[in-house]
């Protein structure tokens, strides 16, 4: 009996940050835009049962899903790839894995038997990985596989995968194996030993890759691409060329050009007759390229060593700077850097500046100064999750006079707690998949800045936060000016904030980044980019707008 759905796999080898998630999703891209439903995965080799409680030095951004799944942030490029949006059976971690396979051994599920790597680990793994195929949804289901072939902590996925080829056979299971072909100036050559090793190292695990994609800073040619095959095992038009790209978005037409999706739909039998529509894709890029303006947006943020812990933040700032025929530079600033002596020097020549999100108390009051300046000064102004709160508590210093006024995170004996615990946090003692995950209802305010934003009354956004507005202090805020434009309608949290006698300061509870999509961009970060641009215009005429 065939399988109901196609399932490819993306390995990597030779080094990691080869790019395995922007392969991925720039075939499952190509493959959507010939008719086919696709979804992508990630499976993750570490022990966290989920990213939510990795630092963001290590692992970058934590990407949220719509139903509250603390994830990989190659998942974030799936969504902005596809335009549709992945849930929790997309991430799947080595932790969750032997989590599920520990339960069913205490609840006697396995009869007495010795629980070990095979059958039973490769087993649940085989399980996640056809979850999505089974489900009947998708023609394709690409599952990136975390990490480099050869790791020890990627043995059982690479055994799952040798099972499942014979199982469901080679024309509906596909291994794509991403290699690094590096360029020694010293020799002027490009060298495929790695690629060959690692693909050697392959077939020692008992898995033939069907094709290879080569990452290289050079042309391979017809010569090396037949060399690469000849000793790797597979067919010359199975080997793919990946050159460095000016940017990720440029990925799908050049794996187009390469016809990698052709390949992958001869190998697994199925029709291309249609030719992949990609106009829209193709539009963005030359907006993209060709820009109409430029300006500079200040990211403020404690993790501004690592850029992909606010991955995308960025990513929502070329979809919207595109869609504005904007080019978007952004000035990393770290907020241990900021203070009142230099607050003016950071803000020189910026269109906006954005707060981003964040935990503790390295770094707030940085990004407290920075706040202050933007308001008084008229700069626009964003607040992502902390960012937010962080206006509360410099507006609430001082607008309000609260010398005292912080969160309860950072400061749980203030006089003013105008940020605090949220009840339902109050007796959670575990750490992951705790916060207040995913995606909830928001009642926009008439009226309002927000309002003309989103052109409508409800909205929903993704959140991660425990943290809250207190609403004991709603009144004298909106008495001094600040006003809630977005209310949850079912516990009366505090959404957005804004300063209406101010050009454009909005703070949001929620994470708006996380729904910008190519097809999509969000529509918060268009409006700022759109302010940015304004407020540029008017610095350069002298004078400010009111």
């Amino acid at each position: 009996m065939p399988s109901p759905a196609k399932y490819i796999f993306v390995t990597g080898g030779v080094a990691s940050s080869l790019g395995k998630g922007i392969i991925s999703a720039s075939l499952a891209k190509l493959l959507q835009a010939r008719g086919y439903s696709v979804t992508i995965q990630k499976f993750d080799p570490y022990i966290n049962v989920d990213p939510g409680t990795l630092n963001p030095y290590e692992h970058g951004e934590c990407y949220v899903t719509e139903d509250g799944a603390e994830t990989d942030l190659d998942l974030g490029h799936y969504e902005r790839f596809l335009n549709i949006p992945t849930s929790q059976a997309n991430n799947v971690t080595t932790g969750r894995i032997y989590k599920q396979v520990i339960e069913k051994e205490r609840r006697g599920d396995y009869l007495g038997k010795t629980v070990q790597i095979i059958p039973h680990i490769t087993d649940e793994i085989k399980r996640r990985m056809k979850l999505l195929g089974e489900s009947g949804r998708y023609e394709f289901v690409l599952t990136e596989i975390g990490g480099t072939v050869g790791d020890i902590e990627s043995l059982p996925y690479i055994e799952a995968i040798r099972q499942l080829k014979l199982e469901l056979g080679s024309q509906d299971c596909l291994v794509i194996h991403l290699t690094l072909i590096p360029f020694l100036s010293a020799a002027g050559e490009l060298k495929t030993k790695p690629t060959q090793h690692s693909v050697k190292m392959f077939l020692e695990q008992g898995v033939q890759p069907d094709i290879l994609v080569c990452r290289t800073e050079h042309e391979l040619g017809k010569d090396l691409k037949k060399k690469i095959g000849l000793f790797c095992n597979v067919s010359e038009d199975s080997v793919i060329e990946s050159m460095d790209a000016a940017s990720i978005y440029d990925v799908p037409l050049l794996m187009e050009k390469e016809a990698l999706d052709i390949v992958v739909l001869k190998k697994l039998m199925m029709p291309n007759q249609t030719a992949p529509d990609l106009s829209t894709w193709k539009d963005f890029l030359y907006r993209l390229r060709h820009p109409k303006n430029q300006i500079e947006i200040g990211i403020i943020g404690k993790y501004i060593e690592l850029k992909d812990a606010y991955k995308s933040i960025a990513e929502a700032f070329i979809h919207a700077g595109a869609a504005n025929e904007c080019q978007v530079q952004v000035r990393w600033i770290h907020s241990e850097e900021i203070d009142n002596d230099n607050v003016a020097a950071h803000f020189n020549g910026l269109a906006g500046v954005l707060v981003a999100p964040g935990f503790g108390e390295r770094g707030i009051e940085g990004k407290i100064t920075a706040i202050r300046f933007a308001r008084e000064n008229k700069v626009p102004f964003f607040g992502i999750c902390l960012g937010m709160q962080c206006a509360v508590i410099e507006f609430a210093r001082n607008v309000l006079g609260y010398s005292d006024a912080h969160s309860t995170e950072m400061s749980p004996e203030t006089k003013y707690p105008v940020i605090h615990l949220q009840e339902e946090q109050k007796s959670v003692t575990h750490k992951g998949g705790t916060m207040r995950l995913g995606a909830y209802p928001c009642e926009v305010v008439p009226n309002s800045l927000a309002r003309n934003i989103y052109g409508k009354s409800q909205i929903s956004e993704r959140h991660r936060h425990r943290y809250e507005f207190n609403n004991t202090y709603l009144r004298d805020f909106e008495a001094a000016g600040m006003v809630a434009s977005g209310i949850n309608p079912d516990n009366k949290l505090v959404e957005i904030v804004e300063l209406p006698n101010h050009p454009w300061f909005l703070g949001v509870q929620f994470h708006p980044e996380y729904k910008s999509t190519v097809d999509n961009p969000h529509p918060l970060f268009l409006a700022f980019i759109k302010a940015g641009l304004k407020h540029i215009e008017s610095v350069k005429s002298g004078f400010q707008v009111a």
